[in-house]
């Protein structure tokens, strides 16, 4: 990708190519440590700063200077599809399976075994506030074992539970049963199968895990495998929430 800048700030690479749509400020400077971008025909450092008198390359395509309109959408991710931009999944690859008009990325991950509401966006910049755990914003499942929950069970799940694999401790989070082997879990942190690992830590296996709200924004009555834009007062909440 090719872009010319125009105005006369200068800023960081990162912090641009995220303004434009073109990919988050972490996968940036994912992609700079790769010497995939370059800087007026060399190739680009991290950090540095760009202006109207740069011509930036992105793994030698070229993509319009004009910056997107911003775009957040919801999607209902069935399971077996795969949170992934690049294409070794095939149509396994979360992008392509909805071909969206607009270049978008997934923002965070849920696995391929659960299904639910994942948000894609072309705003980088949001996608990095939103990915960064620190800011606690909640994220609700529905979730289904393999035998009956009891009140221990409850306990362990809410107070917190130290996950060997990851050596961490989870934070304490808001857990309700709903049936004899499902029940509700509200997290404000993304560990890596992170319910997966919690429930295997009480001695349960989980048979189905379904995400159904991030933040203000709920999974309704979307269909599997289909997508909304989010715009008016539920965009722009989101958009409150995550830069106060």
């Amino acid at each position: 990708m090719m872009i010319r800048i125009g105005g006369n700030m200068s800023e960081r690479i990162n912090k641009y190519l995220s303004a434009h749509g073109i990919c988050s400020r972490r996968e940036a400077d994912r992609m700079i440590q790769e010497g995939r971008i370059t800087i007026d025909g060399r190739i680009a450092a991290m950090g540095e700063m760009v202006d109207d008198n740069t011509i930036i390359c992105v793994d030698g395509r070229k993509v319009d200077n004009s910056t997107p309109p911003q775009v957040v959408i919801a999607f209902n991710k069935p399971v077996g599809i795969v949170c992934t931009t690049t294409d070794k999944q095939g149509k396994n690859n979360i992008v392509d399976f909805i071909g969206y008009k607009e270049r978008i990325y997934p923002v965070g991950r849920l696995d391929k075994e659960s299904d639910g509401l994942i948000l894609l966006t072309n705003d980088g910049d949001m996608m990095d506030r939103l990915l960064r755990s620190v800011n606690g914003h909640e994220k609700e499942y529905i979730v289904s074992v393999n035998k009956p929950i009891n009140k221990d069970f409850i306990k362990r799940m809410s107070g917190g539970i130290y996950l060997k694999e990851l050596d961490r401790t989870t934070r304490k989070c808001v857990v309700e049963k709903i049936s004899d082997r499902t029940f509700r879990i509200i997290l404000t942190q993304g560990l890596n199968r992170q319910i997966r690992r919690m429930c295997a830590e009480c001695g349960y296996s989980v048979t189905k895990l379904t995400r159904i709200r991030i933040m203000n924004v709920e999974l309704g009555d979307l269909k599997t495998g289909e997508y909304r834009e989010l715009d008016g007062k539920e965009l722009n909440t989101l958009y409150e929430k995550i830069y106060k």
